[in-house]
């Protein structure tokens, strides 16, 4: 059964992407618009199937990520191929968008691109092992990808950026009336996982060009922060078109209150946890930017242990 209620107890199950097919598609009236909003001129938004390349270094890097988690001891899931070219679909690459988890319940989600909405088809074992699952209305202007939340426990932050609107928010809050929901406004791009890393009870890791002591989340009042700084991150290459930027650096995955996976190249966020008393393990995700995701991205938790 799955259960997780926050990003940082020790992991035993968990879903890893896949770049098996990955397309930036090109009948998604609202992945068209794409070019309107980034602040990147310099190159074209990407269109059609990613080269065949970046897919196979990606997908040799996903499974040396799936072997590192089986040896620490978590149960791992792959999604199946899908054949998003003749779908017009995307990828499977970024699961944490998808859906959203808490406890034993999941959140079929209305996501940003409607195309994604379509790897739902992969997840018919988790949502089996859901003791229910909630779909959020298609017609109604909601929009919402998961990993706009971040899961606290008891209390959830909610990014109200590109990837997630007030009215999925007031849906959420409907829906969880157990539940606080913070709503933040603190970046207008997409996903609030590069720019807040919860990393064990009391401890949480903030990108210092978008949050500041004024407009940090009320839930962190009384947490020990740590402020990353622009001269804190090495920035990852990319292929083209960064469709993530450099702050995807930041974007790690806890197994639990003392471990988090990241990039290998972030080597001043290494020191800076060690002194935290939390060990890393460096790994690579090559064509983070080029596809946008990072280590959280890329995975899905679905069961923590609670002690």
């Amino acid at each position: 059964m799955i259960n997780t209620r926050n990003e940082w107890d020790p992991l035993e199950a968990i879903v890893v992407g896949s770049a098996t097919n990955a397309n930036w598609p090109t009948l998604d009236l609202v992945f068209a618009q794409e070019g309107n909003k980034t602040t990147w001129t310099e190159t074209p938004v990407p269109s059609g199937p990613v080269p065949q390349a970046i897919i196979d270094q990606a997908n040799r890097e996903l499974d040396i990520l799936s072997e590192t988690l089986v040896r620490y001891g978590a149960t791992v899931y792959r999604p199946r191929p899908m054949d998003f070219v003749a779908d017009q679909g995307m990828y499977n690459y970024c699961p944490r968008d998808r859906l959203l988890v808490w406890g034993d319940t999941v959140v079929d989600v209305n996501m940003m691109y409607p195309c994604r909405n379509q790897e739902i088809k992969n997840y018919s074992r988790l949502l089996s092992e859901a003791r229910q699952t909630l779909t959020m209305p298609r017609d109604s202007g909601m929009v919402l990808d998961a990993a706009n939340v971040c899961r606290l426990g008891d209390t959830w932050l909610f990014l109200e950026s590109s990837s997630g609107n007030r009215l999925a928010y007031e849906w959420l809050c409907k829906q969880f009336p157990m539940i606080k929901i913070e709503l933040c406004n603190f970046y207008a791009g997409v996903h609030i996982d590069s720019t807040i890393v919860p990393l064990r009870e009391g401890l949480v890791m903030l990108n210092a060009s978008r949050v500041t002591p004024d407009n940090c989340p009320r839930a962190f009042d009384y947490w020990e922060k740590i402020w990353v700084t622009d001269d804190m991150i090495v920035p990852q290459e990319f292929y083209q078109y960064p469709y993530a930027s450099k702050w995807i650096a930041m974007n790690m995955l806890a197994l639990d209150p003392e471990t988090v996976i990241l990039d290998s190249a972030q080597t001043q966020l290494i020191t800076v946890l060690k002194k935290h008393g939390i060990d890393s393990i460096p790994l690579s995700l090559s064509h983070s930017r080029t596809l946008g995701g990072g280590f959280h991205c890329v995975t899905l938790d679905t069961r923590r242990r609670h002690d």
